[in-house]
């Protein structure tokens, strides 16, 4: 999915500004399924614009400058609709940790070691954010989206305790020895 396409989804769900949209890809509930910046989600909120898919109010911010607001149209909806039963991209994953681990024979088992432990943190970390995003009342996507994303962050808190065994610091194997 491309970032137009993102933010007229975001845009079904309630007005918002450019500064929320992009909360929401950050650290919100979006920031599950793609990566943008206010480099990208400002020039797609302007070309949506102009093709009459948002429309947008300015708002009066009192002592802070005036905020645009945007909202989807009806041709806005439409145009969202069509690229849901449009062919679905595949997904893209991609891994700084992984990377790393591609290579870690180059590093000593120390290094390794606090890869996997600091990986598994974060992992912890996400998995616990997820199941506080998804105690609230739900519907039945975003069950299905807690839910997948619950699966797959212990899916991999699991492969990773259970192989993170093999990576021993040296500490553990001067003391085994």
């Amino acid at each position: 999915m491309d970032v137009r396409t993102i933010c007229l989804g975001i845009l079904t769900r309630g007005d918002a500004t450019g500064y929320e949209i992009k909360k929401l890809f950050e650290d919100g509930r979006f920031s599950y399924f793609v990566e943008a910046s206010f480099g990208s989600i400002y020039p797609a909120l302007s070309r949506l614009t102009e093709d009459g898919l948002v429309s947008v109010r300015e708002e009066a911010g009192g002592r802070r400058p005036d905020r645009k607001v945007y909202s989807i149209t009806e041709k806005g909806k439409s145009t969202f609709v069509a690229g849901l039963n449009g062919p679905m991209p595949d997904d893209r994953f991609r891994s700084p940790f992984l990377f790393a681990m591609m290579f870690s024979n180059f590093l000593d088992q120390t290094r390794i070691a606090a890869m996997i432990d600091g990986y598994i943190a974060d992992t912890e970390a996400k998995l616990a954010q997820i199941t506080c995003e998804c105690g609230r009342p739900c519907n039945a996507q975003e069950a299905f989206i807690c839910g997948y994303g619950r699966t797959a962050y212990s899916a991999v808190l699991g492969f990773l305790k259970e192989r993170r065994k093999e990576f021993k610091t040296d500490a553990a194997i001067a003391a085994a020895e």
